[in-house]
């Protein structure tokens, strides 16, 4: 990103958009303004970059602004977004590359997994630290949601599964009860979730059945207000997340109490 700045002759701030495919980075596109980042960013350095970057802009060195070197916090900040899939009936909470996202919020505190677990509390996706755990995983991600399912066991929560993700579990060690996929009739999740017993659904499809039985999933967490995770990374972090809130309660500070030295 430096050199791109650099070569550019970028004076303020730049905005570069990238993605990944088997490990090579693509720069997508890269423009000389501010975005959505930059008061999320400000608000976890303490720096007003905006402000810093206008005079810059208007001639002043960093050095000048006091801005000799990067800061790096004592403490974590996550962003996470804000989905409008409550106010839109029968729309599929399903992610992928486009924004759908009409908000943000962000966690603060000592540590990523308590950080995690306020910035999901604040989007009114907040994970449980009781009850039942339903999980449906693709194959692709089965390797990972090992750790996932240690954690929220040893956090205490009782976690369900479809048959697949069962059958993956228990060849590693891992002991969960089955439920039925929406397609094989009831009693599945669906049925649970209208029922108020599940707390948190882990739902990563890939077929297109799959992806049907996933939009029921979905479609019933958010009309029952139950928190769901369909990326196999936030699921990982929700993991962390439950861990560090058993290990210890979360900090309660002003924005400006974590700035000060």
């Amino acid at each position: 990103m430096k050199k791109i700045a650099l070569a550019l002759n970028v004076v303020g701030i730049i905005n570069i958009q990238m993605a990944t495919k088997n490990g090579i980075v693509y720069v997508l596109e890269a423009n000389p303004r501010s975005s959505r980042t930059i008061p999320f960013v400000s608000k976890a350095t303490g720096l007003p970059l905006a402000k810093i970057a206008a005079r810059v802009m208007a001639g002043h060195t960093l050095k000048e602004l006091g801005i000799t070197g990067d800061v790096t916090p004592k403490h974590v900040s996550v962003k996470e977004v804000l989905l409008p899939f409550d106010k839109l009936p029968g729309a599929d909470p399903l992610l992928g590359p486009e924004m759908k996202s009409t908000g943000e919020v962000m966690g603060i505190d000592y540590n990523f997994g308590k950080a995690f677990y306020k910035a999901e509390w604040a989007a009114d996706n907040k994970l449980p630290m009781t009850g039942t755990v339903f999980m449906s995983i693709r194959d692709t991600d089965k390797p990972h949601i090992i750790r996932v399912a240690k954690k929220m066991q040893q956090a205490g929560l009782h976690i369900l599964g479809t048959r697949g993700t069962v059958r993956y579990l228990e060849e590693n060690g891992i002991k969960i009860d089955v439920i039925k996929k929406v397609s094989e009739g009831s009693p599945n999740v669906v049925d649970l979730i209208h029922n108020n017993k599940v707390d948190l659904i882990i739902n990563t499809p890939t077929s297109k059945q799959a992806v049907k039985d996933g939009f029921q999933i979905r479609r019933a967490a958010v009309d029952f207000n139950v928190p769901y995770i369909t990326t196999i990374q936030a699921a990982l972090a929700a993991a962390d997340a439950i861990e560090a809130m058993n290990n210890g309660e979360i900090t309660i500070k002003s924005l400006g109490e974590y700035h000060t030295k």
